[in-house]
């Protein structure tokens, strides 16, 4: 017995509402993770006497960060595919 369409349409509805959402969320976190990035990077910058006082510490503070960020991006994203 195949079920009705009035039982089956609610799931699909509410798995593009959600997967939106997610979308949405993990837009608005990456904006912030940008901005903070900035400021990081402002905040090493604002001391440094070369180039390697501000990149070498940047990018060993902030790789694991955004390293991070992407992977939860990505899996919360396949996750509401």
């Amino acid at each position: 017995m195949q079920p009705c369409l009035e039982e089956s349409a609610p799931a699909v509805y509410h798995s593009v509402k959600m997967n939106a959402k997610t979308f949405g969320m993990v837009g608005i976190a990456l904006a912030v993770l940008a901005y903070g990035t900035v400021l990081v990077f402002m905040a090493f910058d604002r001391d440094s006497h070369s180039a390697s006082d501000t990149i070498r510490p940047f990018i060993i503070t902030m790789g694991p960060v955004w390293a991070l960020a992407i992977w939860s991006g990505v899996s919360l994203l396949r996750r509401h595919r």
